[in-house]
């Protein structure tokens, strides 16, 4: 069994009253971690131990934060077996899903890099005569990020990766379902040699989420909140953060729709579906949760959708060349079975699939399903996907745009402006035209609307996110006062 502890101030310490926790493998049930269980105290030493740290990174040169991001990228792909390792123990990944994790997360540490270099002053006109004006950006201060255990590397990295580049310290809070995962990502920045304290990570038991949480987010150092997670959870954070007054970024639920027009390349559309249902047994915010499909090619796409999907199998990836992998829980596996069941009882179409074997469930297709169904509307996230048929591309972009949620969407016609059409229609952060829901760029704004958060990750837009907007005047005259 692997342990793992918190990582404060460039040191490894456990908890400041001995506390851990077990992480059990979720398909066999034997424990996979033991991991320091941080309290209030580990938490507000984390912070301080960033704010210590702050004036000195801050001023660092953008060359010498860009040499230390580029630096971990490098060391996080000597890593990638112990990744690989990890994230098959705690979460039940596949081999696929761990190289995808750290392949993307290495190109976002190389994207950080890049974006060192944006702390700026632009000068601006002022109509008073006499001053001068500019606009600067500046750190903002202490972030603390939330990361998920779904796609853990990546959204590790992405938490702390952008605010590390614009002068920012960090405090990474990691999943409580993979501390290890997310404590090797604190091994990944001390070997790149981030000075102590710019990088911090705990973990804690899944009881003391609500403490460790409101007690950083209080922390007066702490400038930054950003949480990837479910939308009830997101709703907790929010509500923490406007407390203490702290402004968050929030990637929540999605249910992303994915619309096969009656001109789309149909076996193009089948792939796209296929990987953003299943990959990761649909574990991902991005996955595809529903095939909004024109009535008129619907009998051929899922022809052949059924016979792509009978290819693909699930099982424990230590034990065989399978597809799919685990799912993180078998109360997980249950919740998504239920829903299935509750569509099927209420007239839905088994296509494939459905069954569940403690933590492994078989890729499954829901055909015919109803705004009556719980699956209609709730995020499944599991490797299930529901296929709902409409007559054109009003009703497509109706029954897209009918719950709650608004992450990722994808539109499939060979008439690309007719795409852009309906792309544009779409109530989502993200669509693709001819791609897959699941698709992320390091550089590209990634984020939602609705209940799927507010606020965008990478490139420019996370640069806005973790800095400070400042407006410095300088008056070379006396100005006259009215008093």
């Amino acid at each position: 069994m692997f342990e793992t502890k918190l990582f404060i101030g460039g040191e490894w310490l456990t908890a400041s009253d001995g506390a851990t926790y077990e992480r059990f493998d979720p398909v066999n049930n034997v424990p996979a971690t033991v991991a320091s269980a941080a309290g209030k105290g580990d938490a507000n030493e984390a912070a301080n131990a960033a704010a210590r740290a702050f004036p000195r990174w801050s001023e660092a040169t953008p060359g010498d934060r860009a040499r230390f991001l580029s630096r971990a990228a490098e060391i996080l792909e000597t890593h990638a077996g112990d990744f690989r390792d990890a994230m098959a123990a705690e979460i039940g990944s596949t081999d696929e899903w761990a190289a995808f994790n750290c392949d993307i997360a290495a190109d976002m540490l190389r994207e950080a890099a890049r974006l060192t270099d944006r702390l700026t002053e632009t000068p601006v006109v002022a109509k008073r005569h006499g001053v001068q004006a500019y606009l600067a950006t500046q750190p903002a201060g202490v972030v603390l990020g939330i990361a998920p255990w779904n796609a853990p590397v990546v959204l590790g990295i992405r938490a702390i990766a952008t605010p590390l580049a614009c002068g920012n310290t960090v405090v990474l809070k990691g999943s409580e379902l993979c501390p290890r995962v997310h404590g090797l990502i604190a091994v990944v920045m001390e070997e790149a040699g981030f000075p102590p304290g710019v990088v911090n990570f705990v973990t804690n038991a899944p009881d003391g989420a609500p403490n460790v949480v409101e007690t950083l987010i209080a922390h007066q150092a702490v400038r930054r909140v950003n949480f990837t997670g479910s939308t009830r959870v997101g709703r907790i954070i929010a509500d923490m953060c406007a407390k203490y007054l702290k402004p968050s970024l929030l990637e929540l639920s999605g249910k992303a729709p994915l619309l096969v027009l009656d001109d789309a390349d149909l076996d193009q559309a089948v792939n796209a579906a296929a990987f953003g249902a299943y990959f990761n047994q649909g574990q991902i915010c991005l996955s595809t949760d529903i095939l909004v499909v024109d009535r008129a090619v619907a009998d051929d796409f899922l022809d052949r959708l059924r016979t792509k999907v009978s290819a693909l199998e699930a099982g424990d990836p230590r034990e065989g060349s399978f597809s799919l992998g685990s799912m993180i829980s078998r109360e997980a596996a249950v919740r998504v079975k239920g829903l299935i069941d509750d569509a099927v009882a209420k007239g839905a179409t088994l296509v494939i699939g459905g069954g569940i074997d403690e933590t492994i469930m078989q890729p499954t297709i829901l055909d015919g399903v109803t705004s009556a169904m719980r699956i209609y509307e709730e995020e499944t996230f599991g490797p299930v996907v529901s296929v709902i048929r409409v007559d054109g591309d009003e009703e497509a972009v109706s029954v897209a745009n009918d719950n709650e949620f608004g992450l990722s969407a994808a539109v499939f016609s060979r008439d690309i402006d007719r795409a852009r059409a309906v792309s544009r229609r779409i109530e989502s952060g993200m669509c693709h035209i001819n791609g897959p829901t699941v698709y992320d760029e390091a550089q590209m704004p990634i984020g939602g609307m609705k209940s799927s958060g507010y606020g965008r990750f990478g490139g420019e837009a996370g640069v806005r996110e973790f800095t400070e907007l400042r407006w410095i005047s300088i008056h070379n005259e006396p100005p006259h006062y009215p008093i």
